[in-house]
């Protein structure tokens, strides 16, 4: 049964990296860098900021800082290192077609779990619970979506590492958010009484 799934893992790999172009690999790389997402969680955490005393807001920086700490401390440093799931740019010669890579951009050893997919899928499940609006999620669901894609079009994850990471970074967001929420609730009652 495992090796059903990895040859479905493989194969899907192959069909996604396999479609590629000078323009989509340029694409996909800058959607696959942190930093031109800066700006965007700038805006959020403006507007979070609009939303509620600063109190409150700089408890939501503290669960941000947990969430991430989280997400890409366990896919970094638990995941990868015990599954050590080797990543495609790795392995080319054993999955019997050429990886399709951008050059230099292959990244460490082992890519079970992703830590990007852990990381955005984490941030927009946090952000998603934030606003509690059905549009926002799907905008946040659909950026994490998009970043895990890169990941697997630019060669350096199968589908099952971004797979792996989307539900650490979902459990993440939804865990550091309720933890988040109980102790602001807690440290602002008893700072009021």
């Amino acid at each position: 049964m495992i090796e059903q799934l990895i040859a479905w893992d493989h194969q899907l790999f192959r069909l996604i990296n396999g479609w590629n172009s000078p323009l989509a690999d340029e694409v996909m790389y800058l959607i696959s860098e942190p930093w031109p997402w800066i700006p965007a969680y700038l805006i959020l955490l403006v507007v979070s900021f609009r939303k509620m005393d600063w109190k409150r807001w700089g408890l939501l920086l503290v669960g941000l800082a947990l969430l991430i700490s989280f997400t890409d401390g366990v896919s970094a440093r638990l995941f990868k290192p015990g599954f050590e799931r080797k990543r495609p740019c790795h392995v080319e010669a054993e999955l019997g077609f050429p990886v399709h890579v951008m050059p230099g951009d292959c990244g460490g050893q082992y890519g079970f779990v992703s830590s990007h997919a852990a990381n955005f899928f984490g941030l927009a499940t946090f952000w998603g619970l934030f606003f509690r609006k059905k549009h926002w999620w799907g905008i946040f669901m659909g950026v994490a979506a998009l970043v895990a894609y890169s990941r697997v079009y630019l060669g350096v994850h199968f589908p099952a590492d971004v797979l792996g990471g989307a539900l650490l970074g979902m459990l993440g967001g939804w865990w550091t958010f309720a933890f988040q929420q109980w102790l602001g609730n807690r440290l602002l009652s008893t700072l009021n009484q």
